[in-house]
């Protein structure tokens, strides 16, 4: 494992959820947000650090920058002094256009984020209307140009295509001003309708109106071609980059390296256990005063499992698996422990092995939660507490 890790802090607030959000996130808790910020900090402090030290930070949400710089600095300076973040790490932060100006933008960039992601999600107002948006698509450009008058060099924006109702000219217009914006990164999400969501009451009423998965497809592989065509380069199922600019922190991620997770709900992955906080902000700001620890379940994997998760979790980047990287940590070869399925997805034209990687062809792109699945087997965890 890498002497270094990533650390992710999830912040639990929002403005309002949108209707497909399944996230653990909650509007109108602003007077906690003194206490979760001094909470994080601390579960910080206890955390179990061994020999690592942090490498990326991203601060995820719901919307971090519902809180203001001072409380986002109190997770910021902890991670620095309690967990070694590099000064010249990653720091990414998640925002929502209506929720940043010119003024806090700088004021970020002062807490040490060198990195922003804006949730754009759609450049159509009557789209960001459907799907329970706040802000509109000149606010969004609004955003980047904020963004980039405050200095931030390294800016993504966040897509989401299968909307209902949305057409794939409509989709196209989106792209096409996202490239115009030029933003370094770019991270694609197709809509899925999360049981409990607003959505998914008018899906079982039957008034979604979602393109079919025939137009999904069209709708992704037009975005590989606008994308590709404008000098980015997909190099995860999802994420598309100029050169320079792949997100590091994500990489731990798909690379199923060890990272720290601090807040609630948050998970971390350290020595094949699993560790996930309590969901309620409330309970998990009473739990860290209490005992420095909000953890509420617990699972350690298999190597078995462990194998498995970086087997999909690699097939998710374009550079797929390290074969020999492979062989390194787990002491066995990815085509012996896995022939059966190695034979079948080659034959099937979904998978090739390309300069000691295993990595996804086109097709098995199109393809990935088919493939990703005959890596999955019941013997993963080996033991769960809660």
């Amino acid at each position: 494992m890498n002497a270094e890790r990533a650390i992710y802090i999830h912040v639990p607030f929002c403005i309002s959820k949108c209707f497909y959000c399944d996230f653990n996130s909650y509007p109108g808790m602003e007077e906690i947000f003194n206490s979760y910020a001094e909470a994080v900090a601390k579960e910080m402090q206890t955390a179990e650090r061994g020999q690592s030290r942090g490498a990326t930070l991203y601060i995820g949400g719901g919307t971090p920058t519902v809180m203001n710089e001072q409380q986002l600095m109190v997770m910021t300076d902890a991670a620095r002094s309690g967990l070694g973040l590099r000064r010249d790490g990653e720091a990414t932060i998640e925002a929502n256009p209506l929720t940043v100006d010119h003024s806090k933008l700088e004021g970020l960039l002062t807490a040490g984020f060198n990195r922003i992601s804006i949730g754009a999600q759609s450049f159509e107002d009557e789209l960001l209307k459907r799907i329970g948006r706040g802000h509109t698509a000149a606010e969004a450009r609004q955003a980047v140009a904020d963004a980039r008058l405050a200095g931030f060099a390294n800016l993504s924006l966040d897509l989401i295509y299968s909307l209902p109702d949305q057409s794939l000219e409509m989709w196209r217009d989106t792209l096409r001003e996202t490239v115009d914006l030029k933003p370094e990164h770019v991270s694609l999400y197709e809509l899925t309708v999360e049981p409990g969501t607003p959505f998914a009451k008018l899906a079982s009423q039957g008034k979604l109106d979602l393109p079919g998965e025939e137009q999904q497809i069209e709708m992704y592989s037009l975005a590989e071609s606008v994308l590709e065509s404008a000098g980015y380069r997909r190099y995860e199922i999802s994420n598309f980059a100029k050169p320079g600019f792949e997100c590091a922190h994500n990489q731990f991620y798909w690379r199923n390296d060890e990272y720290y997770g601090f807040g609630a709900g948050a998970v971390s992955y350290i020595g094949g256990k699993r560790m996930k906080n309590v969901l309620s902000p409330q309970e998990y700001v009473e739990r860290i005063r209490e005992s420095g620890s909000a953890v509420e379940t617990s699972e350690e994997l298999s190597p078995e499992g462990q194998m498995g998760e970086t087997m999909m979790l690699g097939l998710r980047m374009t550079e797929g698996v390290d074969c020999i990287r492979f062989r390194e940590r787990f002491g066995v070869d990815v085509d012996r422990i896995y022939e059966a399925e190695l034979e079948r997805l080659t034959e099937q034209g979904l998978v090739e092995f390309c300069d000691a990687r295993l990595r996804l062809t086109h097709r098995g792109t199109l393809l990935a939660n088919e493939v990703m699945a005959e890596f999955v087997r019941p013997e993963a965890v080996v033991s769960s507490e809660v």
